[in-house]
């Protein structure tokens, strides 16, 4: 790295077994000639040549209808207030049905289903066994095309539990239930759900036995992952314009403070709001969890680390509580009594909670400039919501579905799109295009959804 203008894209900050991967800077521009000209031509890049981006949130057991959709003026309804300084970026959207998610000739088990269902548009195999089987989900079909061009082909993160083996919902199995990613019909890909482990994964050098080996020697001399590249970062800085030196002290202020925090939550002794226990590194609180999970995909989409990425918010079927907002009562038997008004309500905070962290995630990536000055949002294609709408009698159609981002200017936003009754995969289809992936089928796909 002798001068800036030469560095890779790619590039990164190494020192004692450390790769700190460095956010796009515009001294990047000088190592090819058209940002983003890459072997694989306009695969996952924008009109301006930044690169295009998608990420999943899954939340659990539907939502409470009448609070979630907005008006025909695009009027946020109780549980999306929080996003409504967000409104010019994002879209919400009905219409869209997972039917291979419905019961069918299989019974009950409408949990496992949904959660094998949404990203893959695919029916589950009903089986407990090993003899698994659903299809590819959306974000390893892109991954399989643009996961080359960065370190890491995909990244998949759970704030919730990891279970791949066992019977969990009604004969389905486990498996089922806590992955959203699919690399085969037949192999589901395990999210990684301790926030260190994923800090480790996007800072860390080597393999995963040296970067334990590289943390204990941290952990042991007390120094930070930045303490260990400080001098050579240094000597970086002075190479930047002053604009780059600015976004580069925020860049690292920021992934400091991240460390901060997940070193906070290490010196916890109790277990975190979960219904198990959970490994070390795990906040207590789990808006904090998700909001460390969400803060890593930020800082991974900022450096490049990947493209395209899934988080689990909770799986299908979970009995969270949530003392922290007061209700004490579990997320599933809730949405099973919600003819009871005040139970109804308690549903309708829930899924505002989840909301809330979703909306502060968006408003990371607004704020967050990309290469080509634009946001980190404006270049991404964001989907949240699940494969279950009424979570009381378990349906599949008309499912809650935001999509946020501008696609880097592909997309329409601030709009209430009010879609004809067809597949969700119509979306995953045009998502795929967008992407640089050429498709014209996924799951069970009948066209193309206009975004």
């Amino acid at each position: 790295m002798s001068q800036a203008n030469g560095w890779s894209r790619r590039a990164f900050l190494r020192g004692s077994g450390l790769a700190v991967a460095l956010p796009f800077l515009s001294s990047f521009r000088g190592a090819s000639s058209a940002l983003g000209a890459e072997a694989s031509g306009s695969v996952a890049v924008t009109a301006t040549g930044a690169p295009l981006r998608m990420a999943f949130m899954s939340i659990p057991n539907g939502v409470q209808q009448e609070a979630w959709f907005p008006g025909e003026d695009f009027s946020l309804n109780e549980t999306m207030k929080p996003l409504e300084e967000l409104k010019p970026h994002f879209q919400v959207i009905s219409g869209l049905d997972h039917i291979n998610a419905t019961a069918g000739p299989d019974g009950a088990g409408d949990h496992a289903r949904a959660s094998a269902t949404f990203l893959t548009g695919q029916r589950a195999r009903k089986t407990a066994g090993s003899d698994i089987q659903c299809g590819i989900s959306i974000d390893q079909v892109a991954a399989q095309r643009v996961g080359k061009l960065t370190r890491l082909p995909s990244l998949e993160l759970t704030s919730d539990l990891i279970r791949n083996s066992g019977s969990c919902d009604s004969g389905y199995a486990c498996a089922y239930q806590y992955n959203l990613a699919w690399s085969s019909p037949t192999t589901p890909v395990t999210p990684e759900s301790n926030p260190r482990l994923v800090f480790e994964q996007l800072f860390g050098a080597g393999s995963q036995a040296e970067r334990k080996k590289n943390f204990a020697s941290r952990l042991a001399m007390k120094k930070s992952v930045l303490d260990f590249v400080l001098e050579e970062g240094k000597d970086v800085q002075r190479q930047l314009g002053a604009t780059d030196r600015r976004k580069f002290d925020e860049y690292f202020t920021v992934v400091r403070e991240l460390e901060q925090r997940i070193e906070n939550a290490e010196r916890f002794d109790e277990l975190p709001e979960t219904e198990v226990d959970a490994p070390a590194g795990i906040p207590r609180d789990f808006g904090e969890y998700m909001a460390l999970m969400y803060d890593m995909l930020v800082l991974a989409f900022q450096t490049d680390s990947t493209r395209v990425a899934t988080l689990l918010l909770a799986y299908d079927g979970s009995n969270r509580t949530f003392p922290q907002i007061g209700i004490p009562e579990g997320h599933h038997w809730l949405t099973h009594s919600q003819r009871e008004e005040e139970l109804a309500k308690k549903v309708a905070r829930i899924d505002q909670f989840y909301i809330e962290h979703f909306s502060r995630f968006l408003q990371k990536l607004e704020q967050t400039e990309d290469v080509d000055g634009n946001s980190l949002l404006h270049n991404s294609m964001i989907v949240y919501g699940g494969a279950i709408a009424d979570g009381n009698r378990h349906t599949h159609e008309n499912l809650p579905v935001i999509l946020a981002g501008h696609g880097g200017g592909a997309i329409q936003t601030s709009r209430y799109y009010q879609a004809e009754k067809q597949p969700m995969s119509n979306m995953f289809v045009s998502m795929l295009n967008l992407m640089g992936v050429p498709t014209n089928e996924f799951g069970d796909s009948t066209g193309e959804l206009k975004l």
